[in-house]
């Protein structure tokens, strides 16, 4: 039996099944689904490409590891962070994740 013939068989009341009406709910669902996980998520995605690309000499940033550190310089991919006097990272983009000047601001 094929998925067709499922949708378009009466029930036992012999009223014809309305296909219609067994899909709204799945509509529901996904509709659903696309505004409270897809959507939010790609705003987020969105935002830390942004953060990202806008980084320059002189930033304050967080990296994934917990450890805050000024840019130095920057490259395509990857910065150097300034983590103490003398001490010097080299850092993925993708490992920054915050500005700390948002960190400073809120603890005050």
């Amino acid at each position: 039996m094929n998925l067709l013939s499922i949708f378009l068989m009466q029930p036992q009341g012999g009223e014809p099944a309305n296909a219609m009406g067994s899909l709204i709910p799945l509509i529901a669902v996904v509709f659903i689904f696309y505004f409270f996980m897809i959507r939010p998520q790609m705003k987020r995605q969105k935002e830390v490409k942004q953060f990202r690309e806008a980084l320059g000499k002189g930033d304050k940033v967080l990296t994934v590891g917990g450890i805050y550190g000024k840019i130095i310089e920057t490259k395509d991919t990857t910065v150097i962070l300034e983590v103490a006097d003398g001490v010097r990272l080299k850092v993925d983009k993708s490992g920054l994740v915050k500005d700390n000047t948002d960190l400073n601001a809120n603890s005050k």
